[in-house]
């Protein structure tokens, strides 16, 4: 299992990232040629077949990628710091959405708000035990309540991953709700 987890992290920033950094590219969408992928990825040590490809993604608890219809092209669902256009469709999201952050940034969002920092969108999670798993990546986690129905009554979008993850272009401090 752990080769598998090392080579889904590995993808995941080959996808989200880094494609040059294995000499593959992406096309507007954010696809990948399946077959490339995988022989660019051997050619840099990083041994995989199809069929393993096809279980990282299929296990992945995260559901972090998605193949075309075909199982030609493999692309990350979200959090990209490359421009990519995902296509996604505005929803509306639940009144109340999550972000999980560690303590040492509550300062800073307090002031800012919530930023897509290097990425293209801000990532909120539809629950309190789903932003607390990605907060403790941080450090000491916090998980902020984000009142998005008033957002969205003010004008702002939301987009819903296909693996379930809320995206906006920031969340400004005032819709922060206090806990």
């Amino acid at each position: 299992m752990k080769k598998e987890e090392n080579l889904g992290r590995f993808i995941s920033i080959v996808l989200r990232h880094k494609p040059e950094s294995i000499g593959i590219t992406l096309d507007e969408h954010g696809w990948a040629d399946v077959d490339t992928l995988i022989k660019a990825m051997n050619e840099h040590k990083k041994y995989i077949d199809r069929a393993m490809l096809e279980k990282i993604v299929a296990e992945n608890d995260k559901k972090r990628y998605s193949f075309d219809k075909n199982h030609c092209k493999i692309r990350a669902n979200q959090g990209h710091s490359i421009p990519v256009n995902l296509e996604l469709e505005k929803k509306i999201p639940p009144e109340i959405l999550y972000h999980g952050t560690a303590t040492r940034f509550l300062e800073n969002i307090q002031k800012s708000g919530i930023l897509k920092m290097g990425r293209q969108y801000v990532h909120l999670s539809k629950d309190m035990q789903t932003a607390s798993k990605v907060g403790q990546r941080h450090g000491k986690v916090i998980v902020l309540k984000v009142d998005t129905k008033k957002m969205v009554q003010d004008g702002y979008d939301f987009y819903l991953s296909k693996n379930g993850v809320w995206l906006c272009e920031t969340v400004p401090p005032q819709y922060l709700l206090k806990p």
